[in-house]
């Protein structure tokens, strides 16, 4: 059902960006009574990558916003999730196991392909707030930072909004309205990723144990590490892969790709195996079932954004915060800004009047948050290739693994989305909330 409800605002929204978390927000702000543009830079919806995947968190908010069910219809024909926590083994012969997670949590969370997350979400749209060939190249506001900004487009078009919210992405160009063009927040995070998509009974036919295909897996190794889980594709499953490795001595940002090197590049099945040689028979027995291998250069934000709002203009996902992908907690983190923002700008108290401060209990609650769970994320993946600060020994990694999702998964997203409330009774831009006032 397609997501409308009667303007109640005396303001209007353009977001920039119709992937994962823009279009989720098009939708919460609609539902909410807030007139809301979406912009899309590509022909249609669409997005690149293989696997997304949202832990317990993310769930729970996708299950306020009214989105879940849709996703969960299309993903696994129902009502249940499909993501079970991580068994970490060893990567080498025997697989030692390092650390069960769902033995301190019994929490699933729901693995899916990319464009299934379109599919399902597109429908909830109204197909006349979004526009696409709109690609963003750069947002002028007032001098005194006040409302409207103007959107400009490479195709030569503009677009006028009392709010701007960036939701374009690593590469975001609405970011520099918020904190400037002056320090480069990209870096290089010396981490490449090696994806592939495995059909299940391919890796089967090589021999591989089923026991390893049926629930998310972490191989663990020096310097390399693999996450394999299934997912659902057009009714098929197939493994996800996604193998990494790193250069732990390099700080983040020292090295930088040269300018003309995709961040994206095809390789060899071959090259592949190499990377992991050594690795256990299953592990090299399932590397050489993947049909097209993809090596992506991790890119981070870097340094950590000061602010995520400034004036009217705010930015979510990965356009304030891409991080690594090591907790699985990307996606996530952008569908907690999506909940917090939109339940602020759809609040009964908020006005054209107090926007800058409802923005900006938006980033009180949000970049504290977002930038743990990005700094965990990063002390993860150091874990997974031997360089925590326990070391390389099963007993290190095992103490060091055993409650790392506890930061991530057990939030409670409410009591921030009150906490700001509180902040803007205290600073005046809100009235004492009346019982059963929302």
């Amino acid at each position: 059902m397609v997501a409308t409800s009667s303007p109640k605002k005396d303001f209007a929204v353009a977001i920039v960006g119709g992937g994962v978390c823009g279009l989720a927000l098009a939708i919460a702000l609609t539902k909410g009574g807030v007139p809301v543009q979406l912009f899309e830079a590509a022909t249609k919806f669409e997005q690149v990558g293989a696997g997304l995947g949202f832990g317990p968190n993310a769930t729970r908010v996708l299950d306020s916003m009214g989105v879940l069910r849709a996703l969960l219809k299309r993903v696994t024909g129902g009502t249940h999730l499909n993501l079970e926590p991580v068994l970490f083994v060893s990567g080498m012969e025997g697989h030692e196991v390092t650390c069960d997670y769902s033995l301190t949590s019994d929490e699933p969370g729901l693995g899916l392909h990319r464009p299934d997350y379109l599919d399902a979400l597109v429908p909830l749209l109204d197909p006349g707030i979004a526009h696409f060939n709109k690609r963003c190249t750069s947002v002028s506001v007032p001098p005194d930072n006040s409302s409207p900004s103007i959107i400009h487009f490479s195709d030569g078009t503009t677009h006028e909004a009392d709010i701007v919210i960036g939701a374009d992405g690593i590469k975001s160009v609405v970011r520099n309205a918020v904190v400037g063009p002056e320090i480069n927040r990209l870096a290089f995070s010396n981490t490449l990723t090696h994806r592939a998509l495995i059909p299940i009974e391919d890796a089967k036919a090589a021999g591989v144990k089923e026991s390893l295909l049926t629930r998310a897996y972490g191989f663990t190794g020096k310097d390399r590490h693999i996450i394999l889980y299934p997912v659902k594709i057009n009714g098929n499953v197939s493994m996800n892969l996604a193998a990494f490795s790193a250069d732990h001595d390099a700080s983040l940002g020292s090295v930088a790709l040269p300018p003309d090197q995709p961040w994206v590049t095809a390789i060899s099945q071959q090259e592949l195996c190499q990377l992991y040689e050594g690795w256990s028979s299953d592990i090299t027995a399932l590397l050489k079932c993947a049909p097209t291998v993809t090596k992506w250069s991790i890119h981070v934000v870097n340094p950590p954004l000061e602010t995520y709002a400034k004036g009217y203009v705010a930015v979510v996902g990965d356009a304030a915060h891409a991080m690594l992908p090591h907790l699985g907690a990307g996606a996530g983190q952008g569908i907690e800004d999506v909940y917090v923002l939109s339940q602020l700008l759809g609040h009964s108290q908020t006005t054209r009047e107090n926007i800058e401060a409802v923005l900006q209990a938006y980033d009180r609650v949000r970049r504290p948050r977002s930038q743990l769970v990005a700094t965990r994320s990063y002390e993860a993946g150091r874990v997974y290739e031997g360089h925590g600060k326990l070391g390389d020994t099963v007993e290190g990694m095992r103490e060091e693994l055993k409650n790392q999702w506890a930061v991530v998964w057990d939030h409670d997203l409410d009591a921030d989305v009150q906490s700001a409330i509180s902040w803007l009774q205290e600073t005046a831009a809100f009235r004492p909330t009346v019982h059963g006032e929302f």
